[in-house]
C-alpha cells in the first residue's frame, strides 16, 4: 500500500511539472512597428516585415533589400508565397522554389524590372 501511495505521489508531481514551466522571450519585440531588421525578426509571423517596397511609390523600390531572411522550416505553399510577393508590390513571380534552408526564391517584376526575390518562413520578403 505504501509503494502504491509513493508511486501515485510521484506521478502527480511529474504531471504538474509542465504546468510550472515558463517561457522566456528573447530579443526586443517591435510594439512600435519597427522594421524586422531592427527588431531582430520578433513578431514576424503575425506581423511580416515593414521594410518592403510600396508599389505606389517608386522611390521605395530598393527598401526591401534591407530585410534579413531567416533560415527555418517553411510551411508556406507556392500560392501563399505568390500572394506575399503581390502584397509587397511584386508582379509576375516566376521560378519559385524552396531551397534547402527553407527560403523560397524566384524572380518577379517591380517597376518594370526583373529582380531576384526571397521569402522566409516568417513571411519576410526581400530582394536578393
Amino acid at each position: 500500500m505504501r509503494q502504491t501511495f509513493t508511486a501515485l505521489t510521484l506521478l502527480a508531481l511529474l504531471g504538474l511539472s509542465p504546468a510550472v514551466a515558463q517561457t522566456t522571450v528573447t530579443g526586443k519585440p517591435a510594439p512600435d512597428a519597427a522594421t524586422s531588421e531592427k527588431s531582430g525578426g520578433q513578431q514576424a509571423v503575425t506581423r511580416p516585415n515593414t521594410d518592403r517596397p510600396d508599389a505606389n511609390n517608386p522611390g521605395t523600390t530598393g527598401t526591401a533589400s534591407s530585410a534579413k531572411l531567416e533560415e527555418g522550416a517553411n510551411s508556406f505553399t507556392e500560392a501563399q508565397i505568390r500572394k506575399r510577393l503581390e502584397d509587397a508590390g511584386y508582379k509576375e513571380a516566376k521560378d519559385l522554389k524552396k531551397d534547402d534552408k527553407g527560403i523560397w526564391r524566384g524572380t518577379a517584376m517591380m517597376n518594370g524590372k526583373s529582380v531576384n526575390v526571397g521569402v522566409d518562413f516568417k513571411g519576410n520578403v526581400a530582394v536578393q
